[in-house]
């Protein structure tokens, strides 16, 4: 005899089970999940605290790395912003899209014995980016911030995007990161409102506006991009814990040569220079020597970095409040390294001492080089990941994987087929983050700049990662370097006159990828070693 007790649970269960499959019906789809892709401009690798930095405050990131997955061996697809982006947009390498530089890239000038590649000067409309792929399957798509990829009409509605905010294409604010802007859509802004904060209000309020529907949000932030301008009141903060921090000890800046050329100078060399009078001040030097900044110590930079990662944090806390956290996947990014190289779109500026802190933001040590360079300085970048349900806390990935991946894992983490005729340089990073594999998906990440660094004139070049080996070859007179990545990450010294059989074998993979590529290649220069009058100024050029 069934009790009433007994009687009472059964039908509980039952209508337990029932109110559960009336919920989710036959064949009813689950839920989109919500992509929010957070790029930061000009980040360095060593700049969030996460790894490493110890001036520099990212409370947020640094939270949100011990629960996401963790790449240390991340890459942008170029040491510049325009080609990273595009590359991320698209799936495809720079070199394939044929936009290897900034928009609108870098003049000529006559210490050039090669011309810079005429690129294209917008995403040509045939790419259809992940933007476009993800609307067509239902998502609402926006960009906050940077876009850098071409003027009107090929704006961010032309290649997908719903909404953009600011109506700018342009790879920097308008002059200044306060009210007022100078930016369409931003004319409502209070006097003295700080961009970065602006423009995080806005995408608080897509995310509340869309909140019940799959949405796409691309937070791309003009931080921590010159001009170098911190928010007064962490400013202050920083300028306070400088003055309370012991004296760094070595050089504040070294001097970095350019290693394409019949006797490169050697790092005792380049030190012992420091001394000479013919190296004082800031500017391009001889043999296309430039100086490297060496210390974080830069307020106005660190003040700039805090407010990016109070920009993070207010993302998640949004997520959380409205309720979509475990229903949203958020991708953490940099474009390129960070400028602790100086601006010398202009060969012949020269930076006053009280504009050092304007011209350059920061360190990359103990890695090598900055923005505009091959070096890990100029390419190695901050990569965050988190997939509710998928992703580990403190899950750390050291497999190489390069900004063209974001693509085809986007595609793959919300259940949607590949396109790989699109996403042809890209490869998803799923097995990695199911810990399926711990290998790269590629046998090798290719980069190609037919171009002068204006972050220190250094000769049109490219280079390869192969497992522990990265190579770098210059294009004026064909010089290579070859690193081991394991025992030397900062690119001390240089072993292709050592292990010659490595480097043989990278330069020709090296080459054959860039046939495959269509890659374009420079011509020679018909105005080399002709005069040039400029005046000489505190002006570069981004």
């Amino acid at each position: 005899m069934i009790t009433m007790k007994k009687y009472f649970l059964a039908i509980v269960a039952f209508c337990s089970c029932f109110s559960v499959l009336a919920q989710t019906k036959p064949n009813q789809p689950a839920k989109k999940m919500n992509i929010v892709f957070f790029l930061v401009d000009d980040l360095g690798y060593m700049d969030v605290g996460y790894n490493g930095s110890s001036f520099y405050e990212t409370p947020h990131l640094d939270s949100f790395a011990k629960k996401s997955a963790r790449f240390n061996n991340a890459y942008a697809a170029c040491h510049v912003c325009s080609p990273s982006r595009a590359a991320i947009m698209t799936g495809k390498s720079p070199a394939r899209l044929n936009m290897t530089d900034w928009l609108p890239g870098r003049k000529n000038f006559p210490f050039q014995m090669l011309s810079n590649v005429v690129v294209n000067q917008q995403l040509p409309y045939g790419e259809k980016t992940i933007a476009e792929a993800l609307k067509e399957n239902g998502y609402r798509t926006a960009i906050f911030g940077k876009w850098h990829l071409g003027e009107d009409p090929s704006n961010p509605e032309a290649h997908g995007f719903d909404l953009h905010l600011p109506n700018w294409s342009k790879g920097w604010p308008n002059e200044t990161y306060f009210a007022p802007y100078n930016m369409k859509g931003l004319e409502d802004a209070p006097k003295g409102e700080y961009l970065t904060d602006r423009l995080t209000d806005e995408a608080l309020k897509y995310m509340e506006a869309y909140k019940d529907q799959p949405f796409f949000l691309y937070l791309s932030h003009f931080a921590v991009h010159d001009p170098i301008q911190g928010r007064p009141d962490l400013v202050k903060k920083y300028q306070e814990k400088l003055a309370k921090m012991p004296k760094q000890s070595g050089a504040p800046f070294i001097l970095e040569g350019n290693p394409d050329t019949s006797k490169p100078f050697t790092r005792a060399e380049l030190d012992a220079m420091l001394n000479n009078t013919s190296y004082k001040g800031y500017a391009m030097f001889p043999n296309r020597t430039v100086k490297i900044k060496q210390f974080q110590d830069n307020v106005q930079f660190a003040a700039m970095v805090e407010s990016m990662d109070e920009s993070f944090g207010r993302v998640i806390a949004k997520l959380k409040e409205l309720g979509i956290e475990d229903n949203t996947i958020v991708i953490y990014f940099s474009d390129n390294g960070g400028m602790s190289g100086g601006n010398f779109g202009n060969p012949t500026r020269n930076i006053p001492e009280k504009n050092l802190d304007k011209a350059f933001s920061t360190s990359n040590l103990p890695l090598r080089g900055a923005k505009g360079w091959f070096y890990e300085g100029g390419i190695k970048e901050p990569l965050l990941i988190s997939w509710p349900g998928k992703t580990r806390s403190g899950e750390t990935i050291d497999a190489p994987v390069i900004g063209m991946d974001m693509y085809p894992t986007i595609l793959e983490m919300l259940g949607m087929p590949l396109n790989p005729a699109q996403h042809k340089d890209g490869l998803s990073l799923v097995p990695l983050l199911e810990e399926k594999t711990k290998k790269s998906p590629h046998e090798a990440l290719y980069w190609h700049f037919p171009h002068y660094s204006n972050h220190g004139g250094q000769s049109p070049g490219g280079a390869i990662r192969y497992g522990k080996y990265k190579l770098l070859e210059y294009y004026e007179h064909n010089t290579v370097q070859l690193f081991d990545l394991e025992k030397d990450p900062g690119e001390l010294k240089d072993i292709s006159k050592t292990e010659t059989a490595v480097t043989k074998k990278l330069t020709k993979m090296l080459h054959d990828w860039k046939k495959q590529s269509g890659a374009h290649e420079n011509e020679p220069n018909p105005d080399y070693n002709k005069p040039m009058k400029l005046e000489v100024n505190d002006h570069g050029t981004h």
